[in-house]
Order: structure tokens, then C-alpha cells, then sequence
């Protein structure tokens, strides 16, 4: 999940690609920002590219 926001994904981009509704990558998504005290995708993105994650 964090590989695909960090190449800029959209929400139905992701679900494509993972092969799940994207209600489920919408809930993935939040879960994901809650849990690394992040505020935005754009933040994830970043540490995504900065931890060189693909």
C-alpha cells in the first residue's frame, strides 16, 4: 500500500493493481496514515520515496 501511494496512485489506481474494492483501499489507506502519524497521502508519498519503498 505505501509503495503504491508513493508512485502516486489514486484510490481506484490501487484497487486495480491490488485487486480489491476501493472502499477496502480507502479504509487501508486511513488505517495506514493513523498508524504512522502521518496527515496526508502527500506524506506518505514522501516517506515512501525516502525509505525508498517500491
Amino acid at each position: 500500500m505505501l509503495a503504491c501511494l508513493g508512485q502516486g496512485l489514486s484510490n481506484a489506481q490501487i484497487a486495480e493493481r491490488l485487486t480489491m474494492a476501493e472502499a477496502t483501499v480507502k479504509t487501508h489507506v486511513s488505517r495506514l496514515l493513523n498508524k504512522l502519524e502521518l496527515r496526508s497521502r502527500v506524506q506518505a508519498a514522501v516517506l515512501a520515496q525516502e525509505l525508498g519503498v517500491r
